[in-house]
């Protein structure tokens, strides 16, 4: 059986159903034809991520940063490579 997958936008609106309250897992899962876990995982997601969503564009998560660092010094030096082989090669 294949796994079915579900638009970021359909989670959501489920996810948003069962926070709310108003309407039982069950009467969910049957509203909108997923599995009573799926809409559970999908909620419990909801909550531990819904600060994210107030998060301003240049609040990067420090990874981030770290790898869009690492990502231009990377490109820095292939440009000295293509400039140096440019160079070197007559071109």
């Amino acid at each position: 059986m294949k796994k079915k997958k579900y638009p970021k936008q359909f989670k959501a609106r489920v996810a948003l159903e069962a926070l709310k309250g108003e309407k039982s897992i069950a009467q969910i899962s049957s509203e909108f034809d997923v599995h009573n876990n799926m809409i559970s995982k999908w909620k419990k997601q909801l909550k531990d991520n819904i600060a994210g969503i107030f998060v301003r564009k240049n609040e990067r998560e420090p990874d981030a940063e770290r790898q869009i660092d690492n990502l231009h010094r990377q490109i820095g030096k292939q440009q000295v490579e293509i400039d140096w082989l440019k160079k070197n090669l007559g071109l």
